[in-house]
């Protein structure tokens, strides 16, 4: 059985590249709790977005869909879920407002897992909320032929429950000595918890939910107001791959988490970038919003949908942006690129 070893392997992990963005998100921490503070308007507009996105991204990860109209209205509570990938959307938007509202009072342990768990599900008939797997699974990969085959085969059922618990144990006793960075033990971490796969459904969104909880407690709350989740969607062919790359050999103790740690640490600091834009950009109060939208596609080369001018200006309407880009369009500024859901469009 794997070993959860938080003493030694995090030593070899410690490269320039990983010990350099370490230090570029300790530079971003520093600066948080100013922003915390001065820029609490324009923090409160991300946060909102930042709940969209999170709860789409790290559903449609999983191949969980609905509309965009009805994933807002799920997201603030306007409605009910109609049917099962909604109950599922509904119980990662609670689960995500637990860790946000709550996350120094929610213990690194078993139970903490599976009550997270459990809530993912709670608008679901399925039964499976809560409970680890009940009979062992593997991770499939499909090759280019179409046919599937065994890519890992996680922890049996029936050492899953040790397994957690040894997992959690020994993060903890690692953050306690405080001999290495969290920023180092964190991504380790959420790598063995989906080599373990604890659960018979709902692994990547618990690990994704795990990830802003352990990041929170450490101190770096970015994944509140840009989504993690959706720079994960963005890159997941690099997400499978790095996991991919660096399970091989978990079980005999000869796995390498550095292209995961990378990876993930990668995420954080571009979120803290982004963070870092959208607030300078929001805080251009001597623009008028049409002038920030068309601003847009003055800082970025290629083409550029709604949806991404939505991300980059979260406070401004929908109805806005559309008729600027109307106005943009009518004056030859831009010009419009296919139709239907995937429009986009580019500078003239």
């Amino acid at each position: 059985m794997h070993k959860f070893d938080y003493s030694e392997s995090p030593r070899k992990l410690l490269t320039t590249d990983v010990v350099n963005i370490i230090a570029s998100l300790h530079e971003f921490k520093g600066k948080q709790e100013f922003n915390l503070v001065s820029k609490g308007n324009v923090l409160s507009s991300l946060l909102d977005i930042a709940k969209i996105q999170s709860t789409k991204s790290s559903n449609r990860i999983e191949g969980i869909y609905t509309s965009d109209e009805r994933l807002v209205e799920l997201v603030v509570k306007k409605s009910e879920p109609h049917n099962r990938s909604e109950q599922e959307i509904a119980g990662y938007r609670e689960v995500l407002a637990t860790i946000h509202e709550s996350y120094e009072y929610i213990p690194i342990k078993s139970n903490s897992i599976l009550q997270l768990h459990r809530d993912l599900y709670a608008f679901s008939a399925s039964e499976i909320g809560g409970s680890f797997k009940n009979t062992d699974n593997v991770i499939l990969e499909t090759s280019n032929d179409g046919k599937d085959y065994v890519r890992f085969t996680p922890v049996p059922a029936f050492q899953t429950p040790d397994a957690i618990n040894e997992l959690c144990r020994s993060f903890n006793e690692a953050i306690s000595r405080g001999e290495y960075d969290p920023l180092i033990l964190i991504p380790m971490y959420v790598l063995d918890f989906l080599c373990i796969h604890p659960f018979n459904d709902g692994n990547g969104r618990i690990s994704r939910l795990l990830t802003l909880l352990l990041l929170y407690r450490a101190g770096y709350i970015v994944g509140k107001y840009i989504s993690l989740e959706m720079l994960i969607e963005k890159t997941k062919q690099s997400y499978y791959d790095v996991l991919k790359t660096c399970s091989v050999g978990w079980h005999d103790n000869h796995n390498d988490y550095l292209p995961f740690v990378k990876y993930y640490l990668g995420i954080v600091l571009k979120a803290y970038r982004e963070l870092e834009n959208r607030m300078q950009y929001m805080n251009k109060t001597k623009f008028s919003k049409p002038e920030r939208v068309k601003s847009v596609f003055d800082k970025k080369l290629g083409s550029i949908s709604k949806a991404d001018i939505v991300a980059q200006c979260p406070d401004i309407s929908i109805t806005t942006i559309e008729r600027t880009l109307k106005d943009l369009l009518d004056l030859g500024y831009i010009k419009k690129i296919g139709a239907g859901r995937g429009t986009t469009y580019i500078k003239q």
